[in-house]
């Protein structure tokens, strides 16, 4: 069984589209294939800068030749309809066989199709995969009509097998295949021969070419690390950058520089920022003080004088970088010592949305939220106004005009060059968290009054001008700012009534006839209409947040039925309360007494439930203990007394976990009593007696979580 070696070598590839194209080429190639009637053993494939590789391993040497019968018309059909199917089997007319069938007699076709060799297969898949290949840009140069990322170059493609190596016959727009590729472009030039996955990988390094790009990533990690190690610093981890740099070059070889005294004083983020966008150069930092004092670049050649021209390049050129950055620095601290006026002037120019207003607008309704919220998560008001007021002003500042991702982190910086409080500073840097489900929750109170502000004022706003996600798009991100808002409340387990909070934001903003209320009770002194879109556009919102609640409980390994039980229960709107009662209700349904109670529970319900379909009544109170006949009916009354004592007191001090423990005692005595008795008895009184005790199981588990919910 041979091997095959595929490789596409171009001009350089961008570095973010590398590891998509060589899974891409592994897809194609080995679904092409298997469709075609080969099977293999592995496969796996590479990029570096100018290259795509994929080999093969184990490649049948040809498919098998298969014999299928299909069944066509009626003897008799009209020619057309013969014709066609003759046609669509690809055979002569006159070849189609005539059998009987069960109705009379048949046309059949016989297609035969012969087995064919790997090499013609893997030619006319390669042909293909080239022609169409899913690149995200794709360009086309000289005369000829092929598309790819860059200029191609050319083909290798090999079959290796026991007694050699043949080129699979391959031509695309001129490129004819081979088994001949290229070094590094500038150490080992020339053109050299392989004839296996193996001999090319080693050629390849013996020509300053390392094919894997995690190789090459792990080759700059270790010795970034053992440059900043012999100088008494460490290189700060960045594995974006790493992946990206190690698609940028060939053959690493890391060199180290340092950075100029007059920049050591900027903050650490934006030199950071500014090596990594402009240079893609690794930050190094003191461990001792913290502070960046050096860089790691990556060359793509070796130098006969060790880099030093290399790095003394670099560091020219990152010292006007820096130049620039310690402009926009010291431009930046000048506004924020005077106040940061000139920026809150700047915001009411900058449109949030053309129908939420400026971001000056914005920030209003913020810090207004941001003050009523404050309360609730033991925040002081006064710095939590103040906070929402300048968390937003940095977007005016020259740095974040330059590095936008710094928005934020320089709002702190501004702050507290401002002599704001330290808990203002830290909410300008905060406000924005979480970014997504791994990111770091704020646990100061300020910032996480400016958080939630923040992400419900987007939220109710996009959801008032009727700007909501649907489907995949979700193009104002506010499944994230939803996420983010259920993260905020449940981390640090905060009792807020979200639906009230959501009224509030929905009043601030138009509504949908363009009126603008300034509080909840401008929106409810208008007329109905007004009223009716506010509240309807609430609950939907209070039900979109209800769903990211799921998402994120799923992903803690809550079901969302156990989620929906707890939902239609009151309270639904303090999302750390509905939290509580879901956990407590998940880890009752893991006990054998909790899932048997379920069945108790829904065989209880069933039965009233069709009793009272039939009898147009509702059999809701009434069960009388004198009209018990069997022990076992006895015991339940009992049970359901004690259960009701112990339940009612553990509802109202939130003690779930003590309900949930209180209907599990029930399980036995309502197994007991379904063995026992039948609930619909002859006897009129006792038939109606059940039926109002199996009204009070009813009652007494729906007083806990909605158990009809629960799915199964």
């Amino acid at each position: 069984m041979p091997d095959l070696l595929i490789e596409l070598f171009s001009e350089e590839i961008p570095a973010r589209m590398q590891a998509r194209a060589s899974d891409d080429l592994k897809r194609l190639m080995t679904d092409g294939l298997v469709e075609a009637g080969l099977t293999y053993a592995s496969a796996a494939a590479f990029a570096t800068p100018r290259r795509l590789t994929l080999s093969v391993e184990g490649l049948t040497a040809e498919s098998r030749a298969t014999r299928e019968e299909r069944k066509g018309p009626a003897v008799g059909a009209p020619d057309a309809a013969v014709d066609g199917f003759a046609r669509s089997a690809g055979v002569a007319r006159n070849a189609l066989e005539v059998r009987d069938v069960k109705k009379g007699q048949a046309y059949f076709a016989v297609i035969e199709t012969p087995g064919r060799t790997a090499a013609e297969i893997v030619a006319e898949v390669l042909e293909r995969t080239i022609r169409t290949f899913p690149w995200p840009k794709s360009m086309r140069w000289g005369a000829g009509r092929l598309r790819w990322v860059r200029p191609l170059q050319s083909i290798l493609c090999l079959l290796a097998g026991d007694d050699g190596a043949e080129v699979v016959p391959l031509e695309v727009d001129g490129l004819k295949a081979g088994a001949t590729t290229r070094g590094h472009r500038f150490m080992a030039p020339d053109a050299f021969a392989v004839s296996s996955f193996d001999d090319y990988e080693a050629k390849l390094k013996r020509a300053r070419v390392l094919l894997r790009p995690e190789e090459r990533a792990e080759t700059i990690r270790h010795d970034a690390a053992n440059l900043a190690f012999a100088r008494g610093l460490e290189v700060v981890e960045d594995e974006g950058l790493l992946a990206e740099v190690a698609g940028l070059v060939e053959w690493p070889v890391v060199l180290m520089g340092r950075i100029g005294e007059d920049f050591l004083g900027l903050p650490a983020e934006v030199l950071r920022t500014s090596m990594k966008e402009h240079q893609k150069f690794f930050s190094v930092r003191n461990p001792k003080s913290g502070r960046i004092e050096g860089y790691v670049t990556v060359a793509n050649i070796e130098t006969s004088d060790d880099g030093a021209t290399i790095l003394a390049g670099n560091g020219k050129v990152l010292a006007a970088r820096l130049s620039d950055a310690r402009f926009f620095w010291e431009n930046d601290l000048a506004v924020a010592k005077a106040g940061m006026d000139e920026w809150r002037v700047g915001l009411k120019a900058v449109t949030f949305e053309s129908r939420l207003g400026s971001q000056a607008d914005r920030i209003a309704r913020v810090a207004a939220l941001a003050r009523e919220i404050a309360p609730m998560v033991g925040a002081d008001p006064d710095l939590a106004e103040t906070a929402a007021q300048v968390a937003k002003l940095d977007l005016r500042s020259e740095m974040v005009g330059e590095f936008p991702e710094l928005q934020g982190t320089m709002g702190r910086y501004y702050a507290e060059a401002a002599g704001l409080p330290a808990e203002v500073a830290a909410a300008s840097a905060e406000h924005y968290s979480p970014l997504g489900p791994s990111d770091a929750v704020p646990t100061a109170p300020v910032s996480v009054a400016v958080a939630l502000a923040d992400k419900l004022d987007t939220l109710t706003g996009f959801w008032a001008i009727d700007e909501k996600p649907t489907g995949s798009k979700d193009p104002f991100a506010l499944r994230r700012a939803a996420l983010g808002v259920v993260r905020l409340i449940l981390d640090q387990g905060h009792r807020l009534n979200i639906f009230e909070l959501i009224q509030i934001g929905i009043a601030r903003h138009p509504t949908p006839t363009g009126h603008l209320a300034s509080d909840v009770q401008s929106m409810l002194d208008d007329d109905q209409p007004h009223i009716d879109a506010a509240w309807s556009e609430a609950r939907d919102l209070l039900s979109f947040l209800h769903d990211r609640l799921k998402v994120h409980l799923r992903d803690e390994g809550i079901r969302h039925d156990v989620i929906d039980a707890c939902l239609a229960m009151p309270g639904a709107d303090d999302l750390t309360l509905l939290v509580r009662r879901a956990e407590a209700l998940a880890a009752f349904l893991k006990t054998e007494d909790g899932g048997n109670l379920v069945q108790g529970f829904r065989r209880a319900n069933n039965i009233l439930t069709q009793a009272e379909e039939k009898d147009g009544v509702e059999y809701s109170y009434g069960a009388d203990r004198k009209f018990a006949e069997a022990d076992e009916e006895r015991a339940l009354f009992d049970a359901l007394d004690a259960a009701e004592a112990k339940i009612g007191p553990a509802m109202q001090a939130e003690n779930f976990a003590a309900a949930m423990a209180a209907l599990a005692d029930l399980r036995a005595p309502i197994d007991a009593f379904f063995e026992a008795v039948q609930v619909n008895a002859e006897a009129q009184v006792v038939r109606r007696n059940r039926l109002n005790l199996l009204s009070r199981i009813r009652r007494l588990c729906l007083d806990v979580a909605d158990l009809r919910r629960l799915e199964g």
